[in-house]
């Protein structure tokens, strides 16, 4: 059985697992543009070949190494109050954006 390499990163306060060579879903990053190559160094956790390695809080060195592939928006979520016997109800309908990144590279220090 092989262990696939993957880290798990901090994004806008999200953390995320990522795995070389697969696409991530992250929150909304609005100044980069379709194709651009990023670079994120906020690592919490890399794991792959023997033990996982634990940052406190982030790994020195770490980095994972991505490009965005597109923009897009969330399935739609509804939100539904309502208080009983007064006659009070509210809809709402909320949609996330996100950010699609194609994950390049994970480097260790």
């Amino acid at each position: 059985m092989e262990d696939t390499m993957y880290a798990i990163i901090d994004i806008k306060g999200e953390q995320v697992k990522v795995e070389a060579g697969k696409q991530a879903v992250v929150p909304l990053m609005n100044n980069k543009n379709v194709g651009d190559e990023i670079t994120l160094d906020r690592v919490i956790l890399l794991s792959g070949d023997g033990e996982p390695v634990i940052g406190m809080p982030t790994i020195e060195g770490a980095t994972v190494r991505a490009t965005v592939v597109d923009h897009f928006r969330g399935d739609k979520i509804i939100v539904f109050k309502k208080k009983r016997r007064t006659g009070y109800q509210k809809k709402q309908g909320h949609r996330q954006n996100y950010t699609r990144l194609m994950v390049e590279e994970i480097a260790t220090a």
